[in-house]
């Protein structure tokens, strides 16, 4: 493989004639990458635009999760995901919870941050003069940018000097706040950073003090504990009574309690059981064309704010009643970036009712908390597996080339029989055995 210079500059069909001597690749995966080009060439356009070097297109399966009660609003939630049992998770705990209450959520603030980070040669209190003295210079030199921001509710909410860690000699924060409105905000909020920076840049230079300052680089920071969204679901234990097959409602709740309070003790428990709690808002942010990226690394710094790693759900239990709280940090829009020029996001936020940031964000939640509350039903009762692998028989038998009888007996056969790979193989193998003799 060589070397290659000016490449995103070739046309699609150079690309790939470079890939496919470079990587060897056969006419079969060659003819893959073109059955998936969309059959619209103005719709292809858009989606090979929104990234570099696009030479095809990667699907992933958009579903349905029907039978959401969210604040009293019926709802059918749009999941993008390759992992087949989270669709039907969430579906499953969406309609036991239905009949019980429903999903309550709610939005405790909508607070995005950045950050303008700097060193300064001089001392504390001369800087916080400085920043003072032409605080409403700054606010001034980037109004141009906030003005249509502000028009819609937004803007700058605050702006502070801070020192941050002890560790860094001279280095400071311009620590601002931003409300979006129903935008992420991720672009808006980098370009008023960076027009914030050349203009304390400016007012440090002809400051007089003779202090050394130099800007180390500008940008919105990922983590937002003040963007809070709370979900709940809470009943009766007496609901629980035919859920966990040899347990009795109280069994059930109580056995549902530890698994959680595990999680918040350990560590290790606790990441595989906050991701499925993103099995759900992954799903939901990916179809809406939100960065599951960002909502994901707040996610989980959130979980650590204690400290240590743990827990983002809590279960309280008293004699007859149950209530189960997921509260996470989203940061989320509804308009701008991705979600107004992807089509599916148009078409997953319609399915949505168009929903503002802020409710988007309380659906989200509720995804996130009908995953997690039928994994670890799941897991106090009959365990992960059964129901995960059954999910993925179709995969399996796709992968082995099963025939629409031979899928049909086989799963028949594995209706009452431990399910995995090898056992799938063996027993395909068996039938095919069978029909070669007859």
């Amino acid at each position: 493989m060589q070397l290659v210079n000016g490449f995103s500059k070739l046309s699609r069909a150079k690309k790939l004639a470079w890939l496919k001597e470079q990587a060897n690749l056969s006419v079969g995966t060659m003819k893959i990458l073109e059955d998936h080009l969309h059959r619209d060439a103005a719709t292809q356009a858009v989606y090979g635009d929104l990234s570099e070097n696009s030479v095809s297109n990667f699907y992933l399966p958009l579903g349905l999760a029907p039978n959401f009660l969210i604040n009293g609003k019926l709802m059918i939630l749009p999941m993008v995901t390759e992992e087949s049992s989270v669709v039907a998770a969430a579906s499953s705990a969406a309609k036991f919870w239905a009949l019980h209450g429903g999903f309550h959520s709610s939005v405790t603030g909508n607070t995005r941050v950045g950050q303008v980070h700097f060193t300064w040669s001089g001392t504390p209190a001369e800087l916080q003069r400085i920043f003072e003295t032409n605080r409403e210079r700054l606010l001034q030199s980037v109004r141009p940018l906030t003005r249509r921001m502000e028009q819609r509710g937004g803007g700058i909410r605050s702006m502070e000097i801070r020192p941050a860690d002890r560790g860094l000699p001279g280095y400071y924060q311009l620590f601002v706040t931003f409300n979006t409105a129903d935008a992420m905000g991720a672009n808006f909020i980098n370009s008023v950073l960076e027009r914030l920076a050349l203009e304390f840049t400016q007012i440090m230079e002809f400051s007089g003090t003779g202090g050394e300052f130099e800007v180390v680089m500008s940008i919105l920071s990922n983590y937002t504990p003040e963007s809070i969204v709370q979900c709940y679901v809470e009943g009766e234990t007496r609901i629980f009574e035919k859920v966990g097959s040899g347990l009795s409602a109280r069994q059930f709740a109580d056995k549902f309690r530890k698994a959680v309070d595990i999680a918040i003790h350990d560590p290790y428990r606790a990441v595989t059981h906050n991701k499925g709690i993103f099995n759900g808002i992954d799903a939901v942010t990916i179809a809406t064309g939100n960065d599951f990226r960002a909502v994901e690394a707040c996610g989980h710094a959130y979980a650590s704010r204690n400290g240590k790693y743990e827990s983002l759900s809590r279960v309280e239990l008293s004699e007859d009643s149950f209530r189960f709280t997921l509260e996470v940090p989203l940061a989320v829009g509804t308009v701008g970036g991705l979600t107004g020029t992807h089509p599916m996001a148009a078409a997953s936020l319609e399915i949505l009712g168009n929903p503002s940031s802020g409710e988007l964000m309380e659906v989200i939640a509720a995804a996130g908390l009908a995953n997690h509350f039928n994994a670890l039903r799941s897991l106090v009762t009959s365990g992960i597996q059964k129901g995960h692998m059954k999910m993925h028989l179709g995969n399996m038998l796709r992968q082995l080339g099963a025939s629409k009888e031979e899928s049909e007996m086989v799963s028949l056969y594995f209706a009452d029989h431990t399910l995995s790979y090898a056992e799938v193989a063996m027993y395909l193998d068996s039938i095919r055995h069978q029909n070669q003799q007859q």
